[in-house]
């Protein structure tokens, strides 16, 4: 019988494989666990190991050279398994698209008198709903309703989760199985499918639309009023505008109207500005002390806009409403907690002092940035992007215009500076793929940058980079494609 030829014994793959319990007292495994927890990491591991088992069984990946190397490759992994797992879902960004109040990027940044007021209640019991001085329950609008009244002018306030909750909650009130007339150029659809008559539908009132597309007139109103109807209202068209041969009806004759034949008039702002913007060198926008002045009885509006809070609905108005719609049973379930009430509060307060406004309060900052300023920045970080890229690459400063966003003033752009990304004209034909692969290795990076594919470049508006400093510290890590 012939003998078997010398050489190396074959060995097993899976007996290369370490187990389990080895691997947990590795010490880059240990340390995860010092981190993480035990469970978790023992569930990670398990995953990864057999995953492992499974590749090699299929032949997917090369065998190990030792169980040293298998050690070390699958301690790697679990450590990549276990970070991205405890690592936060929702993270800080760079919002360089040009769009400054970015509903999908978070909208209005906070100041700091807000987060501060954030952690302060957030670690420790508080007053929320106690009345410090009479020693009894209180009420949790009480914390910001003063300063709205004393801002807007209004009788009375009140506050829940997002404007769509105060137009909600304000229908339910004050016109449930009844009619109110809403004009058809303002049947409005903003982002998420918010839809005026879908919202009329669920707060169990109903619409009646009057006048045209474009033309609105009060005799279309006085026309519409019957024994059913419950208010006369105005939706602010916060994400387009109506341009052309218009007509339209102003709140005063509105409210009149609406006075006359003793109906409330609802006046949905949308946005909501509490201050004039024109001296900031911003487009006017109705103020909501002035629609208040004009005659409506309740005004909704949003806190994370032009307001430049956190995201809440406002309502204010004439007491007696007011009164109506805090008792109505929804109002609990669309209250603010007690992190939001105490962001809400430092930000109202900082409109006491309005000379130092835009100083204190980031969004009116970003929306009023001085140009050259942009400018500069913007010199700054193409440089800093010429040092990281080849040929075909190029990079060039453009100017650009920024949006406002998040249904403020829709038209309305403000002169910006963007630093642009592109292909040689060589190399335009593969300029679509390689956009997408850019755009997805500046998400990669730690601060992820949102910018934004538009004609054949890769645009970073620099309006909003707040933190130029720590953008160029991570460009190193900018994992760029090749084209």
């Amino acid at each position: 019988m012939a003998s078997k030829p010398p050489g190396r014994t074959p060995v097993n793959p899976m007996a290369i494989v370490p187990s389990v319990d080895r691997l947990l007292r590795t010490p880059i495994v240990e340390a995860l666990i010092e981190r993480a927890g035990r469970p978790l990491v023992t569930e990670v591991a398990r995953g990864v190991v057999d995953q492992y088992r499974r590749s090699l069984r299929a032949a997917e990946e090369a065998v190990p050279e030792s169980p040293e190397a298998a050690v070390l490759e699958l301690g790697c992994r679990i450590e990549h398994g276990v970070n991205a797992l405890v690592a936060p879902s929702l993270r800080p960004v760079f919002n360089l698209t040009g769009t400054v109040l970015h509903t999908n990027l978070g909208r209005a940044p906070l100041p700091a008198e807000a987060i501060d007021a954030m952690v302060a209640v957030s670690s420790k019991p508080s007053n929320l709903e106690y009345d410090l001085k009479r020693g009894d329950r209180g009420d949790r609008d009480d914390h910001v309703e003063a300063w709205l009244k004393r801002l807007t002018g209004a009788e009375a306030a009140t506050i829940v989760n997002n404007n769509a909750a105060a137009v909600l909650l304000t229908l339910n009130t004050l016109a449930e199985g009844r009619e109110i007339p809403v004009s058809r150029g303002q049947l409005v659809e903003i982002g998420g499918a918010f839809r005026i008559p879908d919202i009329m539908t669920r707060a169990g009132c109903r619409l009646v639309e009057v006048g045209t597309t474009n033309r609105t007139h009060l005799r279309d109103y006085e026309q519409a009023i019957g024994e059913d109807t419950a208010a006369l209202m105005t939706v602010h068209t916060s994400n387009y505008l109506v341009m052309g041969f218009t007509a339209s009806v102003d709140d005063a004759s509105l409210a009149g109207l609406a006075r006359a034949r003793g109906v409330p008039y609802i006046n949905d702002l949308g946005s909501g500005t509490l201050i004039d913007l024109q001296p900031y060198g911003l487009p006017r926008e109705p103020t909501v002390r002035e629609v208040i002045e004009n005659g409506a009885d309740v005004v909704t509006f949003s806190g994370d806009k032009l307001l430049g809070g956190p995201q809440c609905g406002i309502i204010v108005g004439r007491a007696d409403l007011i009164d109506a719609i805090k008792h109505n049973p929804m109002k609990r379930a669309l209250r603010l907690d007690k992190v939001t009430i105490a962001a809400l509060e430092a930000v109202l307060r900082l409109y006491a002092d309005p000379g130092r406004l835009r100083q204190r309060l980031p969004a009116l900052a970003l929306l009023t940035r001085e140009r050259d300023e942009i400018d500069r920045s913007a010199e700054r970080v193409a440089g800093a992007l010429r040092e990281l890229v080849s040929e075909p690459v190029t990079v060039t400063v453009e100017q650009c215009r920024s949006q406002i966003g998040s249904g403020a003033l829709p038209v309305d752009l403000l002169p910006s500076c963007a630093v642009v990304l592109r292909l040689s004209v060589e190399q335009r034909r593969r300029t679509g793929p390689w956009l997408e692969a850019l755009a997805r290795a500046f998400r990669a990076l730690p601060t992820p940058v949102i910018g934004r594919i538009r004609n054949d470049g890769f645009a970073l508006d620099l309006r909003c980079l707040d933190d130029e400093p720590e953008f160029l510290a991570q460009l190193p890590a900018l994992d760029l494609p090749t084209p």
